[in-house]
C-alpha cells in the first residue's frame, strides 16, 4: 500500500513512490500534481505515514469501508486531520423527565467538547463515524441515595463494562470505568442505568470519549 499526505504549500514530484503500481501511481500523481503536495511512503505495506496536512491519498488493492471516498482503481482520499472527541457534563441536579422511560438512559445537558459533532446532546449517545479503537470513560455521581447503583457504558444496546457505587456513609459518590473499545462505523455508544435510581441528582457527572487510531 502506498500511503500520500497532502501538505499545504508543498509540491515534490520527485517524491512519488516507485512501487506504486499503474494506473493508480499515474491516478495519483495527476492528483497529487494539481494541489501542489508532498508525499511518502509507508512505514511497511500496511500503515500510512500521515503527515500534517488537509488529505490522504492511499493506493491499495483491497481499500477498507471506513468512510473514505475510494474509487475503482484501489485510491483512497480521506482527511489526515480528521479528529473525532466529546466530553458531556451534567450541570443540574435535577432530575429530567427522561429518565422515567423504560431506556434509563443517563442524560447530560452540557457539552465541553464536541470535535466532529458525533455525540448527540439531545439523546445523550455517541454514534462513530469510522471504524477505529476509541477510549470511553465515566463518572455518574449520585446524591443522597443510600440506593446502589450500576451504570453500563453500552454499545449498540449490550453492555460492554459496568461500574458500581452504593456506600451508605457518604451523600456523594461515583461510578466510575474506561475502557477502550473496538468501534464500527455508525456504532452507538451511550450510558444506561441498570440497577437503582438516580434521585436527586447527578450534578458533576461526566461521559467522554475519543479516537485513538481509525482502522
Amino acid at each position: 500500500m502506498i500511503s500520500v499526505a497532502i501538505v499545504d504549500g508543498i509540491s515534490d514530484p520527485t517524491m512519488v513512490p516507485a512501487r506504486c503500481p499503474g494506473r493508480c501511481a499515474i491516478l495519483a500523481l495527476a492528483l497529487l500534481l494539481g494541489c501542489g503536495v508532498a508525499f511518502c511512503l509507508g512505514q511497511n505495506d500496511t500503515e500510512p505515514i500521515v503527515l500534517e496536512g488537509k488529505c490522504l491519498v492511499v493506493c491499495d488493492s483491497n481499500p477498507s469501508s471506513d468512510g473514505a471516498v475510494t474509487s475503482s482503481l484501489g485510491i483512497s482520499v480521506r482527511s489526515a486531520g480528521a479528529k473525532v472527541a466529546f466530553s458531556a457534563v451534567r450541570g443540574t441536579n435535577h432530575e429530567p423527565s427522561e429518565m422515567s422511560n423504560t431506556s434509563m438512559t443517563i442524560y447530560f445537558d452540557q457539552v465541553l467538547v464536541n470535535i466532529g459533532n458525533h455525540f448527540d446532546l439531545k439523546a445523550s449517545v455517541f454514534q462513530a463515524p469510522r471504524r477505529g479503537i476509541y477510549s470511553f470513560s465515566f463518572h455518574v455521581v449520585k446524591v443522597y441515595n443510600r440506593q446502589t447503583i450500576q451504570v453500563n457504558l453500552m454499545q449498540n444496546d449490550y453492555p460492554v463494562i459496568s461500574a458500581f457505587a452504593g456506600d451508605q456513609d457518604v451523600t456523594r459518590e461515583a461510578a466510575s470505568n474506561g475502557v477502550l473499545l473496538m468501534v464500527e462505523r455508525e456504532d452507538r455508544v451511550y450510558l444506561k442505568l441498570e440497577r437503582g435510581t438516580l434521585m436527586g441528582g447527578w450534578k458533576y457527572s461526566t461521559f467522554s470519549g475519543f479516537l485513538v487510531f481509525p482502522l
